[in-house]
């Protein structure tokens, strides 16, 4: 056998390995597994590098798999073997027009034009005249500070071209200066994907997060930062502070979930060392102190919490509904109205702000009858033992046989009073009735007995200490 013939049936075989990788490649694309497809289109490609539709079957592949940037190479390679090949040129064009390059998809669609009459590079090649007049009056603007007109102005620009980083970049920094975090957001995220080792993109990202007092996103995005450089700095110093304080408001957030409001009120006094300046985290951690305070019955210190809350946020309904509570744990039955009418305003739906404006009003109506805690002299959150404290020590001085005064009657009708203060405010059940603004002992009430009410049934004269075996006469 001659060299001529050798070589003749080395291409012979490796023409019909390329034939058979090419309908291979046919065939699984048809069934849809591009995947499978793409790797004989490889192969078919090393077997035959010179042929320009092996490189553009590859390209639609690569397409089909949402792959434009490694299309364009094979593009490229198709247009350099055959400079007439317009489906190549137009998807090229395509690819050239999202990423912004748009003098080189103009040429292309222009290159098309010539070939032949084709609407869509009519069309498209119109349209990138207008696009380049709007990106350079954005930039005019962008110059001049004129940041909404910016944003105007690239609306269309990024639409058709989504992977243009330039002009992703100058409208997040519009946005940015205009105070609108979350849209930056929206624009920077796409450019870590457009943008290798966009390290700078992350930390931008994270900090922006931080500003609208999104503290887990926050964390996630510097760490992306940090697992492309751990030697980062800046990425590094913003990582210690977040995750301390993303720590902080975590665990607060679990001693509340479990009732333990003196725990999370600690954690929260942390985190207000760590960030005391930024507005959303400073709003977020006054509220849960103000939700912990009322919670745990202090009304003066949940208050002051719900107050500044309220300052920070003055359209949060909840802060109001909280400190309604906080005044009513003081008795300031008028305050707490005031705050229940202001969340219902806020929120016209919201079913505690309702409730509570019936519950003061019953309040209110009930206090002009008899008020146990009044009777008492004790708050609404008193504990039973201040509660038998006082009671005791009131009862001492207004005991009939004991008082010493000229009003017996007075005094036959406070013991009375206090004796029935006393039986609400330390059962758990009576007194419930009683905070929703119902009298237990009351026999026109729908939830009282009828009636007759004895007042020392089960009543120990004992726990008066120098009181016993005396007898105790009314008129």
């Amino acid at each position: 056998m001659t060299l001529d013939s050798d070589v003749q049936g080395a291409n012979g075989d490796a023409s019909a390995d390329v034939n058979h990788h090419l309908e291979m490649g046919k065939r699984l694309l048809a069934a849809g597994q591009l995947t499978e497809a793409l790797s004989h289109y490889h192969s078919a490609v090393d077997g035959d590098p010179s042929n320009y539709l092996t490189y553009f079957k590859r390209a639609t592949v690569l397409l089909a798999l949402g792959r434009f940037k490694a299309a364009l190479p094979d593009l490229n390679k198709v247009v350099e073997l055959r400079p007439d090949f317009f489906k190549a040129r137009v998807q090229r064009a395509n690819i050239l027009m999202k990423q912004g390059e748009l003098d080189a998809a103009a040429d292309d669609y222009q290159e098309v034009l010539r070939i032949k009459q084709d609407e869509e590079a009519q069309k498209n090649f119109d349209l990138i005249s207008e696009l380049n007049i709007l990106i350079e009056t954005a930039e005019d603007f962008f110059e001049n500070g004129q940041y909404h007109e910016v944003i105007d102005h690239l609306a269309k620009p990024i639409e058709t071209s989504p992977w243009d980083v330039k002009l992703r970049k100058m409208r997040a920094t519009s946005y940015e200066q205009t105070g609108e975090l979350f849209k930056a957001i929206q624009d920077l995220r796409p450019i870590t994907k457009l943008v290798n080792d966009y390290t700078e993109g992350f930390l931008k990202i994270s900090q922006l997060y931080y500003a609208i007092g999104e503290g887990e996103d926050s964390l996630n995005q510097i760490r992306e930062c940090l697992k492309l450089d751990q030697d980062h700095k800046e990425c590094h110093k913003h990582y210690k502070h977040v995750k301390k304080l993303v720590k902080l408001l975590q665990d607060s957030q679990k001693y509340m979930d479990k009732e333990n409001y003196k725990d999370a009120i600690f954690k929260l006094k942390a985190a207000l060392k760590i960030e005391s300046r930024n507005h959303k985290f400073l709003a977020s951690i006054k509220e849960k102190m103000c939700t912990s305070y009322v919670k745990q019955q202090s009304g003066k210190d949940a208050i002051q919490a719900c107050t500044e809350t309220i300052e920070l946020e003055p359209s949060n309904a909840m802060a109001y509904c909280d400190r309604a509570e906080a005044y009513l744990l003081e008795d300031n039955l008028d305050a707490a109205l005031g705050d229940y009418q202001s969340a219902k305003e806020k929120n016209n739906e919201l079913k505690r702000a309702k409730e509570g404006i019936d519950r003061v009003n019953r309040l209110i109506k009930q206090s002009q009858k008899r008020d146990y805690y009044k009777i008492l002299g004790v708050t609404r959150s008193a504990d039973k033992h201040e509660i038998m404290k006082k009671f005791r020590k009131l009862a001492r001085k207004w005991h009939p046989d004991k008082y010493d005064g000229d009003d017996r009657k007075k005094a036959e009708k406070n013991f009375i009073d206090l004796a029935h203060a006393k039986e609400v405010l330390t059962d758990p059940e009576k007194r419930a009735k009683f905070d929703q603004g119902e009298d237990p002992l009351d026999p026109e009430s729908q939830h009282g007995g009828g009636g007759q009410h004895n007042p020392f049934e089960g009543f120990n004269f004992n726990d008066f200490g120098g009181f016993s075996g005396f007898k105790f006469h009314f008129n």
